[in-house]
């Protein structure tokens, strides 16, 4: 466990006083085959989970009678089969005294102690599931049909885990740092390599095998690739070449799962044409003008729009894009150029509480998601900043040829783009520079104590 069990106590208190009433069902995660029962991926526990009870064993479920004021843990003990193989593990009732649950039950009578709540009239709490083996263990405690459950989700236990786990402690913080000291390793790793020959699946594995060296994995697969228009360019086996660009978008993810996610740009060759360099220079002015904005208070919407109009006005001095800036913004012209939003929540998850539902992670009943508009649409955060949130800052600048294509045949922002001299820049490629940020009392920090040159 990562913190002592006071702070599990203190987060469960937290969650029953905001659900208020009934039964909050917290699924932990099992083990997933990979070709066959006993050959398995690599255990990740539900964050949510992990989160309120700290347990990174798989088989568990949590289950906190809010009426009764009572909270049980729910598991197996291992037999002598499972012990042959992988050894002795602490008992559930050990597990349970470790986090402060006074209760346990086997797995097999939660499904009969949920149907006998639900029959006394006590409302059901749970997270939208995202495996299909929980699915089925909903369907039959529940009735829900698993194509259903999402929508059967309870939204007060989704805003009240939303509400808990957006603002990072201190402890959770030094954790994420941790993952942060990790990626600095991987990225500067990859600059490293970066020469004309070496594959891109060649950088990837070797930064992949640094976070495992670290005893925990990536936070997500590794976008490694010479194709940086292409938003998740997964590593190919084709070799780097000079005079391309390498994008590099990693991360890892502790012991804890706690993340960090950074994106680094450069030229196989060594050195920058004067083309790539304008656009990185535009790329980089918009990350750290991003910095100036972030702050308590502030809406990541008024963040994100306020480097959409410097890209724009940076953009037209190149002549690739014309018109009145907030003209052209307003009509999601600069997102031909970056289609995505300027970042997200990060944390446990590396798309912070995603699962969840992106409209209640990243927006409120003050900013709501814009899902009619192109680049806008993707905006996975616009609701005011607090301190202790943890932001991913990723400006970029992409050529991506089948958009330049379709917006041309349509005619699409035509008063806002000069569609002949984006032709020129079919095979550019894209850049994009990340880092993580903490909001704090007067503004935000870097996260992390080594920079990734950049």
């Amino acid at each position: 466990m990562l913190f002592d069990k006071q702070t599990y106590i203190e987060r469960r208190r937290l969650l029953k006083e905001r659900i208020g009433s009934g039964i909050i069902l917290l699924m932990g995660n099992n083990d997933s085959p990979a070709n066959y029962p006993s050959n398995v991926y690599r255990f990740r526990q539900d964050s949510s989970f992990l989160y309120f009870f700290g347990l990174h064993r798989e088989g568990l479920a949590g289950v906190i009678d809010v009426d009764n004021n009572q909270e049980y843990l729910v598991g197996d003990d291992i037999d002598i089969e499972d012990i042959v193989w992988f050894g002795s593990v602490d008992s559930v009732a050990d597990m349970a005294a470790e986090c402060g649950v006074a209760k346990t039950l086997p797995m097999k009578g939660l499904s009969d102690f949920i149907k006998k709540a639900k029959a006394s009239g006590q409302r059901i709490h749970f997270l939208p599931p995202y495996r299909h083996d929980t699915m089925i263990q909903l369907m039959d405690m529940l009735g829900i049909h698993p194509s259903q459950q999402r929508e059967a989700a309870s939204l007060e236990l989704i805003k009240a885990v939303v509400d808990q786990r957006a603002v990072k402690s201190a402890g959770e913080i030094e954790e994420i740092e941790r993952a942060c000291a990790i990626g600095y390793k991987m990225h500067t790793t990859a600059q490293k390599m970066c020469r004309p020959g070496v594959t891109e699946q060649e950088i990837a594995g070797v930064i992949s095998g640094i976070a495992s060296s670290k005893g925990c994995m990536v936070s997500f697969p590794p976008i490694v690739t010479q194709h940086g228009e292409i938003m998740h360019g997964y590593p190919s086996p084709r070799p780097l070449e000079a005079g391309r660009l390498f994008l590099c978008d990693a991360g890892a993810e502790t012991n804890e799962n706690y993340s960090s996610d950074n994106t680094r740009t450069m030229p196989v060759s060594g050195t920058f044409t004067q083309r790539q360099k304008e656009l990185y220079d535009i790329v980089k002015e918009c990350h750290d003008y991003a910095l100036t904005l972030a702050a308590p208070g502030v809406k990541w919407w008024d963040v994100h729009f306020g480097v959409c109009r410097l890209m724009t006005e940076r953009l037209k001095e190149l002549g690739l894009m014309k018109g009145d800036t907030d003209e052209a913004v307003r009509a999601g012209a600069h997102a031909m150029f970056m289609p995505h939003g300027l970042g997200h929540m990060m944390g446990m998850d590396v798309h912070d509480m995603e699962g969840l539902g992106q409209t209640y992670v990243g927006f409120d009943d003050e900013v709501r998601p814009n899902l009619e508009q192109f680049g806008t649409n993707c905006l996975r955060c616009g609701r005011r900043l607090q301190e202790g949130f943890v932001m991913t800052d990723e400006p970029g600048i992409y050529f991506i040829p089948a958009l330049i294509d379709d917006w041309r045949s349509t005619g699409h922002c035509a008063e806002f783009l000069n569609f002949d001299l984006l032709e020129t820049y079919k095979d550019f490629g894209g850049i994009r520079i990340e880092d993580d940020i903490l909001i704090t009392k007067d503004g935000c920090r870097f996260l992390g104590k080594e920079r990734i040159p950049y």
